[in-house]
């Protein structure tokens, strides 16, 4: 049998051929998102399964080898009066084809061509809609789909309630294998993508959370409890469509611009998240985060790890000379203004930059860029480090770590983590808190790990230090700064206070917006 990495590609989009459910007290069999084709998630986790029957009734679930034999079997009885059924199968190692079957008395249901992998599940909003067709190369990556017939895609049809669902309400596609027919769906990347939920903290943060998270959520919910909670909740373990049930590598959340037309004067067509507290966002975005992994793991009973990798896409671009700063706020907020990710307040997470990926001609809007390849490179790297801890690997651009003061040459020298590349030499990237206000600060030169800026008209009294802090900083892949590897250093916001030698600037990530 062969072993090989399996990503789950589960996307929303919008297709022609619905399916019907089958749902609670219906006839016997799985829930809806089991099918032929399937991926469960390989060990350590043990898949969950479960379905539907008679209550009282005992069901078998048997694992079994294309050649019959039987490699584990399970009994569980049918609960009342939900009448489903769950059971977990014992941790598997990559590979397959196996063959599923649960029988209850005379009745069974088999699935064919079933494999064990790596389960992401990824959730979206307009961007994650976009379809192959939408992108750039799209032409290539349809051709080079039926090369990964091991990468299988799940389609959950966007779906809106305001109570937990037991079961999937209805399906666009079930498990299938790549082909270049996929031109309707999301891009078949290296990483995942999956079920439509509109990503609002406020919607997303869920009225029953784990004791654990219980402060971290109420000083956040307080802050946003004028806030209507509206749209689809929190999968929850039985709710949510069934899909906080199942075990998973990791998840992913492609943020978009919800939440910023309030802050940032004006909405897109679309948008939900008009009445959102947009600062408050550095602590619902990590209290999301922190409700998500507890929901997955009490659902899939302990199997999905409390700490679960959770990844996300840093806020693109929308308008060029935006005087609005709405946009990088809400970039800082998503780090929980700390600038870079993983860190104290959101570990086991990792972001992928997407602010220098702006793309002024999209048909289909600049808020909704056309290079998703990028992104899911950067993803990719970061799923690397953080969900499979691979060593000594860049996965984000670089980050200053120390600041010198030249007085004598009005100068300020900022050490980076890693050695830089000057990509855009006449770009104002740079600005200076001053007395005054905030004002540019020009690039002299950019040597190894080290930027040097011009303080005309700041003197030596430098308050703060900001970078890219702009709704549009930059051009496609144009920003000032990027380290070897072709990854852009992040923006960010910090406070300076000289130490006590008077001429190095203690550098603080800052909060005071």
């Amino acid at each position: 049998m062969a072993a090989w990495a399996l990503w789950v590609l589960l996307v929303p989009v919008a297709a022609e051929l619905m399916f019907v459910l089958l749902v609670p007290g219906a006839e016997f069999g799985f829930a809806s998102c089991y099918s032929d084709h399937m991926v469960l998630q390989k060990e350590p986790a043990g898949a969950v399964v479960w379905g539907y029957g008679e209550p009282g009734a005992m069901v078998t679930v048997a694992l079994s080898e294309d050649s019959g034999f039987i490699i584990s079997k399970k009994t569980v009885q049918v609960k009342g009066p939900s009448g489903t059924w769950t059971t977990v199968l014992d941790p598997m190692d990559p590979g397959g084809p196996y063959t599923l079957t649960a029988m209850e008395a005379s009745r069974n249901v088999t699935l064919q061509d079933i494999y064990f992998g790596d389960v992401w599940l990824c959730s979206g909003q307009s961007n994650m809609a976009m379809t192959v067709l939408q992108i750039v190369n799209s032409s290539q990556e349809l051709a080079a789909a039926a090369h990964y017939p091991h990468v299988r895609l799940f389609t959950a049809a966007p779906a809106r309630s305001d109570q937990e669902l037991e079961d999937l309400e209805q399906i666009d596609l079930p498990w299938s294998i790549p082909t270049a027919a996929w031109k309707w769906l999301s891009p078949p990347t290296p990483l995942l993508c999956c079920c439509f939920f509109l990503p609002i903290c406020s919607c997303f943060l869920n009225r029953k959370s784990g004791p654990w998270e219980f402060l971290l959520l109420l000083g956040c919910l307080l802050a946003v409890w004028a806030v209507p909670a509206r749209g689809p909740r929190l999968p929850r373990g039985a709710g949510g469509g069934g899909l906080g049930r199942h075990p998973h590598r990791g998840l992913v959340l492609p943020q978009g611009s919800a939440g910023l037309w309030a802050a940032g004067g004006g909405r897109e067509p679309g948008e939900e998240n008009t009445h959102l507290h947009t600062d408050q966002y550095n602590c619902t975005f990590p209290a999301l985060i922190a409700d998500w992994r507890w929901a997955f793991h009490t659902g899939s009973t302990g199997q999905n790890q409390l700490l679960l990798p959770f990844g996300f896409v840093q806020l693109s671009t929308y308008r060029r000379q935006s005087p609005d700063d709405s946009f990088a706020r809400l970039r800082w907020h998503q780090t929980a203004d700390l600038g870079v990710v993983p860190n104290a307040r959101m570990p086991s997470t990792f972001m992928a930059v997407a602010m220098d990926l702006g793309d002024e001609h999209s048909p289909y809007g600049s808020i909704h860029p056309r290079d998703k390849q990028t992104v899911a490179h950067r993803l990719h790297l970061g799923a690397r480090a953080v969900a499979y801890r691979e060593k000594n690997l860049v996965f984000q651009g670089p980050y200053p770590t120390r600041a010198i003061l030249d007085m004598t040459r009005d100068l300020l020298n900022i050490t980076y983590s890693q050695e830089l590349v000057w990509r855009h030499r006449d770009m104002l990237a740079f600005e200076v808190c001053c007395s005054s206000g905030w004002l540019p600060a020009p690039v002299v030169t950019v040597e190894f790990h080290q930027v040097t800026l011009a303080l005309a008209g700041c003197g030596t009294l430098v308050l703060g230090l900001r970078y890219a802090w702009a709704e549009w900083p930059c051009d496609y892949q144009s920003c000032a700064l990027y380290n070897a590897w072709g990854l852009p250093a992040p923006p960010f916001l910090l406070d300076t206070s000289p130490s006590t030698g008077g001429t190095e600037l203690l550098l603080c990530p800052s909060s005071r917006l």
